[in-house]
């Protein structure tokens, strides 16, 4: 009875943040770049004179964010990728609400 305690399948219990067991080198570093770049933006999007650094962060973490989006193979991919998208998207509308990408650069 020993094996009726084991189940049938040799998986491990399904998670959240489970993998499939491969590697995804390209898919954990566009994970790693959006949730830097979006912790960036989030964070300087409070201070009215980091106008630039918020929303250009923010502008590339949601591109980064939404290729990774788009090539991800785990759920632990997309959700710490919405995480950083979501930092990234509020970073980058208060760095454009305090005064844009140029900030008067180009008239």
């Amino acid at each position: 009875m020993a094996q009726a305690m084991h189940g049938q399948s040799s998986r491990p219990p399904i998670s959240l943040l489970s993998t499939d067991g491969k590697p995804h080198p390209l898919q954990d570093t566009l994970m790693a770049v959006t949730l830097v770049l979006g912790a960036v933006a989030f964070v300087t999007a409070f201070f009215h004179n980091l106008h630039l650094l918020s929303s250009w962060a923010g502008l590339i973490g949601i591109g980064t964010g939404l290729y990774g989006q788009f090539i991800s193979a785990t759920t632990r991919e997309r959700f710490a990728l919405i995480i950083g998208l979501g930092a990234s998207a509020i970073g980058f509308m208060l760095g454009m609400a305090h005064g844009g990408l140029f900030g008067g650069w180009l008239g």
